[in-house]
């Protein structure tokens, strides 16, 4: 299993006091030498966090690829053709959103040129999806070299299952608080990312998740065998704040 790291929210903190330290490259070399396989970032149109700069350095010194999170934005598509990461994770993008809310509307008129343009300069592009079966068939046509399903219903039924989330201020409200019902939808869940990995599989596409997991929820993600890479941010990050980078990663890697 190929772990990714999102190093969004070292930028995040940084911006908090809009100056220049938490650097994030600092956390790419620091992930290259406890076994990171990958490094993820999300070049958002109103770059709150990860900015232009960010991205360039990072890509001219990390040894590790660079997975480039972005939206269907034709300033940023022109920036990131030029600046050729390893990968390009095509993502949806609203600017009042805290983070992202579910996968691609894979009907995005131009999408299938995008794709092509990012593969005529070599890059590798990937989708970030809903778990369901019509959207990984949809996804083989568009000509991506794999998916990314987005694991963010699973990891949000797992914290109002498994932790003090329905009883704290940031409860989602709009998930049940009945203990049946949440073990019941966690299972459904569970099993939509199982079966679309599968087919993904089937289709030799390359699969990837992520969104939401951390440290207790992992597990079961891992062991869908179809998935190979899990790319993985906030809870590293949060978990750094208070054992430092690298044990956090290891941690992570206990917990697969």
């Amino acid at each position: 299993m190929k772990l990714g790291l999102n190093i969004d929210h070292i930028a995040t903190l940084r911006e908090a006091r809009k100056i220049n330290e938490p650097d994030p490259l600092e956390a790419v070399f620091i992930a290259k030498n406890v076994g990171v396989d990958q490094i993820t970032i999300h070049l958002r149109e109103d770059r709150r966090h990860i900015h232009d700069d960010d991205l360039k350095a990072i890509i001219r010194a990390s040894i590790l690829p660079i997975n480039v999170e972005c939206a269907c934005d034709e300033s940023i598509i022109e920036f990131l053709c030029a600046q050729k990461p390893y990968k390009i994770t095509l993502v949806p993008e609203k600017r009042e959103e805290i983070t992202t809310e579910g996968g691609l509307d894979l009907s995005y008129p131009s999408l299938k040129e995008i794709i092509k343009e990012f593969h005529k300069h070599q890059i590798q592009t990937a989708v970030f999806i809903d778990p369901q079966e019509e959207n990984i068939a949809i996804a083989k046509q568009l000509g991506v070299n794999g998916i990314e399903l987005h694991t963010g219903e699973y990891a949000n039924l797992h914290l109002m299952l498994y932790s003090n989330l329905s009883r704290h201020k940031n409860t989602i409200k709009t998930l049940p608080t009945n203990r049946d019902t949440l073990r019941t939808q966690l299972a459904n869940s569970l099993q939509k990312i199982q079966t679309s990995a599968e087919l993904a599989e089937r289709l030799e596409l390359e699969v990837a998740a992520g969104h939401g997991l951390n440290y207790q929820n992992v597990r079961a993600i891992y062991e869908i065998g179809p998935i190979t890479e899990l790319n993985i941010g906030q809870s590293i990050i949060a978990r750094a704040v208070f054992v430092g980078l690298g044990e956090a990663i290891r941690e992570m890697y206990r917990s697969f």
